[in-house]
C-alpha cells in the first residue's frame, strides 16, 4: 500500500544515487502565470525514471534478487532499471520496443544491461517481458503499475514542494500514469490545495479515456513523437491514483509537443524529450483551466532525445510557432522577377534559406513557372505581411 512514510523512506534511499534537480523560473513559457520548470531532464540518466527503479530494486528481497531482473520500457525505465541493477549486482534484461530512439538503446546497453529489441510498441514489449519472466523466473520491475516505484516517482512531489512552496498547479506528463500517481498522491496528501494536472499526446490518450469512462481501456493503437508516454493502457493502481487524487489529463498535439521543445531548446537552454516538454506544450498552448495569474510547475521528465528526431522535431516546431514558412509563387518566366520576389521579402526582414525553380504545369501557361522558397520568419503576422506584400505586388500565392 501507498503511503506518505513509503514516499519519505524512498526519498532517503534515493539520496545515494539521484541528483537533485533543480526548478527554474520560465516566465516566457506563458506570459499569463507563473512558470517553474523541474528539470528531471538533467536527472542522472537523463530522465525520472531511475527514482522508481532503483527504489523498487532496493525493496527486493535477497531471494528476488539473485534470480535477475526483467523489465519493459520504452526506453528511460530501461535506463533506470539498467542502472539499478547494476549498482546492486544484479542481472538485468530489458525488453524494448524495436522502434525505442537508438539513444535510448545504446544507453540501456551502456548500464549493463541485456536488450531485447521486440517489433511494435511499449505493450508489445510488456508482453514479451511476462513471457520471458514466466519461462526464466526473473523478477519482473514493472515501469508505472507498482506501488514502490509509484513512492520513487512521488519523491518529485517532495522535492517540488520544497523548492517551489506557494506552487498552485502542478502540471505531469503521463503515459501509464506512475508519475503523476506518486506525485499527486504526495502532494494532495502534504498541501491538498494544490491542483495537478496530467498530460497526454493526442495519439496517446489512454488515460484521458478511461478516466471519461470511469473504467480501464486500451487503445487500440498509439501515435506521437512523445515516444516516453507512448502506452496502451494505464495500469490497475495508476488509474485509481489518477481517479482519487489527479484534477484532470488533457492532450496535446504532437506539433504542440514540437514548439514546446523548440521553446525549452531556445529560450531555457534544456533539451527535453517529447514526453518531457508536453507540460510546457499544455501551459503554452492554455490546455490548463484556471492558471491566469497561477504559479505553475511544468515537470519536465525526461531529456533522452534521439539527435536524428531533435532535427525534424525542431523544424516542426519552427513551422508551428510561425518562424519557418515555404512560399510557392507562379511567375512569368520573364528576367527579373527572381530578384523583385526578393527584394519584398529582404526589405521585410524575411530570410530565404532555400531556393526551387522549376517550370510549371501542365495546367498553366506555357509561359509561367513555379518559384517554391523556404524563409525564416518571426511569426504568423510576419508571415501574413510578407504574403501580402509579395500579392500587392501582382505575384501570385498558390499555396496557403
Amino acid at each position: 500500500m501507498l503511503t506518505l512514510d513509503k514516499v519519505f523512506d524512498a526519498s532517503n534511499v534515493l539520496k545515494e544515487v539521484i541528483r537533485p534537480t533543480a526548478c527554474i523560473h520560465a516566465p516566457k513559457v506563458n506570459p499569463d502565470c507563473d512558470v517553474y520548470l523541474k528539470t528531471e531532464n538533467l536527472q542522472v540518466t537523463g530522465s525520472f525514471k531511475v527514482r522508481g527503479a532503483y527504489y523498487k530494486i532496493s525493496q527486493l528481497s535477497d531471494e528476488e534478487k539473485s534470480h535477475g531482473v526483467i523489465a519493459c520500457s520504452a526506453g528511460n525505465h530501461a535506463q533506470g532499471v539498467a542502472l539499478a541493477a547494476t549498482k546492486n549486482g544484479i542481472k538485468s534484461i530489458i525488453c524494448l520496443p524495436d522502434g525505442a530512439p537508438i539513444s535510448k538503446v545504446e544507453a540501456t546497453k551502456g548500464y549493463g544491461a541485456e536488450v531485447c529489441l521486440v517489433p511494435g510498441v511499449y505493450d508489445d514489449a510488456y508482453a514479451k517481458a511476462i513471457e520471458l519472466r514466466d519461462a526464466n523466473g526473473y523478477t519482473f520491475i514493472h515501469p508505472f503499475d507498482d506501488e514502490n516505484v509509484i513512492a520513487g516517482q512521488g519523491t518529485i512531489g517532495l522535492e517540488i514542494l520544497s523548492q517551489v512552496a506557494d506552487a498552485d498547479v502542478i502540471v505531469v506528463p503521463v503515459g501509464g500514469g506512475g508519475l503523476i500517481s506518486g506525485v499527486a498522491f504526495t502532494v494532495k496528501q502534504l498541501k491538498p490545495s494544490v491542483r495537478v494536472y496530467g498530460v497526454q499526446a493526442e495519439g496517446a490518450p489512454s488515460m484521458v479515456n478511461s478516466l471519461k469512462d470511469g473504467k480501464i481501456e486500451c487503445l487500440e493503437s498509439v501515435h506521437t513523437i512523445a515516444d516516453g508516454i507512448k502506452v496502451k493502457e494505464p495500469g490497475e493502481h495508476t488509474f485509481e491514483y489518477c481517479s482519487k487524487y489527479v484534477d484532470g489529463v488533457v492532450t496535446v498535439s504532437d506539433d504542440e509537443i514540437s514548439s514546446a521543445i523548440l521553446h525549452l531548446i531556445e529560450k531555457q537552454k534544456l533539451v527535453s524529450e517529447g514526453a518531457g516538454a508536453t507540460p510546457v506544450a499544455a501551459v503554452m498552448f492554455n490546455k490548463i483551466p484556471d492558471i491566469k495569474g497561477k504559479k505553475v510547475v511544468c515537470l519536465v521528465s525526461g531529456g533522452n532525445i534521439d539527435v536524428t528526431i531533435l532535427s525534424r522535431v525542431i523544424k516542426r516546431g519552427l513551422l508551428k510557432s510561425g518562424r519557418s514558412d515555404t512560399l510557392t509563387i507562379q511567375l512569368e518566366d520573364r528576367p527579373g522577377q527572381l530578384r523583385d520576389v526578393s527584394e519584398i521579402i529582404s526589405k521585410l526582414g524575411g530570410n530565404v534559406v532555400s531556393v526551387h525553380h522549376e517550370r510549371a504545369s501542365e495546367d498553366s501557361d506555357i509561359t509561367d513557372c513555379l518559384l517554391r522558397l523556404v524563409l525564416e520568419t518571426r511569426n504568423f503576422d510576419h508571415i501574413r505581411e510578407i504574403r501580402q506584400a509579395l500579392t500587392a505586388a501582382g505575384f501570385k500565392i498558390v499555396n496557403k
